[in-house]
């Protein structure tokens, strides 16, 4: 099966699920936003993404989908981390869990480059936090 035609459908289903699901919701206008303009937007913006990446498919060289169940695996625990470490310590315990953990799944690993990831993600948490109000049980 071709990764790249894979790909395309799946960017595609998933910007028709949420853009779908937000048409159900007042779109507004630029003015005067309304709660489904946002998802509608970004999911109007993925899904020309999605149909670009299935154009070009027919046309650059086929590569094989190889489907490993070792990183899946690794990357749904980074996420549930988070959710139990959010919950029972704090979220930037689990933040930092997550990257560590889920960067198993990659080729390298480099714990520098885990700690500047997590101190961009725990920054960009306070930054939700402390601008827009955000209850984030970060500490």
């Amino acid at each position: 099966m071709n990764r790249n035609l894979v790909r395309g459908l799946f960017l595609v289903a998933i910007s028709l699920a949420f853009g779908l699901q937000a048409l159900r919701y007042p779109i507004g206008d630029f003015s005067r936003a309304g709660p489904g303009l946002f998802p509608a937007m970004v999911s109007g913006i993925l899904l020309v993404i999605g149909g670009a990446t299935l154009v070009r498919s027919f046309f650059v060289e086929r590569v094989r989908l190889s489907i490993n169940f070792r990183n899946i695996a690794i990357i749904l625990g980074s996420l549930c981390g988070l959710a139990l470490i959010s919950t029972y310590v704090n979220m930037i315990a689990g933040i930092v869990f997550m990257v560590f953990f889920s960067t198993l799944a990659g080729s390298s690993y480099s714990w520098v480059r885990n700690v500047k990831i997590s101190l961009g993600l725990v920054a960009m948490a306070l930054a939700l936090q402390k601008l827009l109000g955000l209850n984030l049980p970060l500490y």
